[in-house]
């Protein structure tokens, strides 16, 4: 992949990906290649500079995947998961079963947690019970 810096006739900088400099020519001939800012067709490469890859740069990649934001969503996630695991009855796998029994009125309404498969998940919202994956997260993200 190739990563150019853009500009179009209305002074707008961006940049875009391709799989191969032929592409840039490519898209830009066809007008496929659009400023996403106002539309123009007419775009061109600006300079930039080389991309090296260092440890240092490598480092810095993973710092912005997980940036603050990130890391912070990813944190109040974890708590929103702790918080329904701690509030829940686990009932393993009879989950389809208690889900419907408490749907029906047969069991007393209370937050549950377990396992079902794609199929007992797809019959239980046809159904009309309302259920929801929980993810599955890793213990510490770095």
């Amino acid at each position: 992949m190739i990563r150019y810096s853009l500009s179009c006739e209305n002074a707008h900088e961006f940049e875009a990906w391709f799989s191969e400099s032929a592409d840039f020519d490519r898209q830009v001939a066809s007008g496929y290649l659009t400023c996403p800012v106002c539309n123009s067709t007419s775009i061109s490469k600006t300079l930039m500079a080389p991309s090296v890859s260092t440890a240092r740069k490598k480092d810095e990649l993973k710092t912005l995947a997980m940036d603050t934001a990130r890391r912070d969503a990813f944190e109040k996630l974890k708590a929103a998961v702790a918080h329904i695991k701690a509030n829940a009855e686990d009932v393993g796998a009879q989950f389809p079963e208690e889900a419907r029994k408490i749907h029906y009125g047969e069991a007393d309404a209370r937050g549950i947690i377990g396992q079902a498969t794609t199929d007992e998940a797809q019959a239980l919202l046809e159904e009309g019970i309302e259920i929801a994956a929980l993810p599955v997260l890793p213990e510490d993200v770095n």
